[in-house]
């Protein structure tokens, strides 16, 4: 199920600026953390159906860079940089969004990864600088949509990586796993 919002009831300072997307995964948390931390597992999921994504340079750690290029469906190259500000393994990543490594128009996320029974919750909570940078990105880029297409890209990501794991271990005769 996803849910989306404009905006939060933690901070009402700045709820007219906030996008918030959320999903239950089935999956364990670790597997969806892993799943948004290594760019092998980001390169076949990240971004808004129809996009794909070439990765320049991955360090996966405070202070570290993402620097990519998500490639939309019509030919449109999008530049894109992320930095990721903290790491809480596999709670909760806060990152840094623009397209370059200074972008006076960047925006702040928050990704919360919380256990809801077999599944995972993720919740996704984009802070703008300004309601009026907000606002373009859902009026114009479709922000709300585009954050629900990719939690739904992660889902069935993450789906496939445990159904082939599944399968694997039916399929591997006992004490030869090794």
């Amino acid at each position: 199920m996803t849910t989306t919002s404009s905006g939060g009831d933690h901070d009402h300072t700045s709820a007219d600026r906030e996008i918030v997307v959320s999903r239950d995964i089935s999956a364990p948390r670790e597997l969806v953390f892993e799943a948004f931390t290594q760019v092998r597992h980001l390169s076949r999921w990240w971004g808004p159906d129809g996009f794909t994504t070439t990765t320049r340079s991955f360090a996966f750690r405070a202070g570290g860079v993402w620097d990519f290029v998500m490639h939309g469906p019509d030919g449109t190259d999008y530049q894109e940089w992320i930095t990721w500000t903290e790491i809480v393994p596999p709670e909760r990543i806060a990152l840094v969004h623009g397209e370059s490594r200074d972008d006076p128009n960047a925006f702040e996320s928050v990704l919360t990864f919380e256990p809801a029974g077999e599944e995972t919750r993720i919740v996704m909570r984009t802070a703008f600088p300004t309601k009026e940078l907000r606002d373009e990105a859902v009026e114009k880029y479709h922000a709300i949509e585009g954050g629900e297409q990719t939690l739904r890209n992660l889902a069935d990501y993450v789906a496939r990586l445990t159904s082939n794991e599944t399968a694997r271990n039916e399929t591997t005769p006992k004490g030869a796993e090794g």
